[in-house]
C-alpha cells in the first residue's frame, strides 16, 4: 500500500531522509510531464531541479489543511517555470487580462466537441500537436484538469486565480479546441 505525501512529509521531518526521496520519485513523472509543454525537453531537467530544492527547503512550510502537497507542489512548479520564462522573455503565463468575463459556476461543456472533432482529439499525438497551438493560459488549465485529474478549485489556487476564471479559460480552451480540430486535416 502507498503511503500518502503527508505521512512521506511527516517521516521526513523527523528524520528518515528516504521519505524525501520517496517524494521526488513520485513527483518526478508527473511535473516532468506538466513542464515539458512550457518550456520544452531541454530544459524541464533544470526547472524540476529548482523545483525540488524549493521543496526540500520549504517542505516544513508546507501546511496540510491549507492545500494538499499535489496542490503545493504545482504551484512551485508553475511559478518556477513562470519565473523561468519571464528571465527568459518568452510569453508569460496566464494573466488576468482586464475586463475579464465571468462565466457562472455552472458551465456546461459536455456537448463542445462535436463526434468528428472529438474523435480527433483522442489521437493523443494529434492532441499534443493542437494544444502546442492554445495560449498558454488555457493549456495550463487543459493538463491541469485532464492531466493531473485536479479540481477546477485546487487548478484555481494554482493558477491563483478565482475559480470562476479557471471555469471561463476551461470553457474558452475547449472551444479553441473545437475550432483547430475541425479545422486540421
Amino acid at each position: 500500500m502507498d503511503i500518502s505525501d503527508e505521512d512521506l512529509i511527516k517521516k521526513y521531518l523527523n528524520g528518515n531522509q528516504e521519505s524525501l526521496k520517496q517524494i521526488i520519485e513520485r513527483y518526478t513523472p508527473i511535473l516532468y510531464n506538466f513542464a515539458v509543454r512550457f518550456v520544452g525537453i531541454d530544459n524541464t531537467p533544470d526547472i524540476l531541479q529548482d523545483v525540488f530544492i524549493k521543496v526540500w527547503k520549504n517542505i516544513y512550510k508546507f501546511d496540510v489543511s491549507r492545500a494538499h502537497f499535489k496542490t503545493w507542489v504545482f504551484t512551485i512548479t508553475r511559478n518556477t517555470i513562470t519565473d523561468y520564462l519571464r528571465k527568459k522573455k518568452m510569453v508569460v503565463f496566464s494573466s488576468l487580462d482586464k475586463g475579464e468575463e465571468y462565466f457562472s459556476d455552472n458551465i456546461k461543456d459536455e456537448s463542445i466537441l462535436p463526434d468528428e472533432a472529438m474523435s480527433k482529439l483522442e489521437d493523443k499525438e494529434f492532441l499534443n500537436k493542437i494544444l502546442l497551438e492554445i495560449p498558454e493560459k488555457y493549456r495550463e488549465v487543459l493538463i491541469l484538469y485532464y492531466q493531473e485529474e485536479m479540481t477546477f478549485a485546487q487548478i484555481g489556487q494554482i493558477l491563483n486565480k478565482p475559480m470562476n476564471t479557471v471555469k471561463s479559460y476551461h470553457y474558452r480552451a475547449m472551444l479553441l479546441l473545437k475550432k483547430i480540430a475541425l479545422h486540421q486535416n
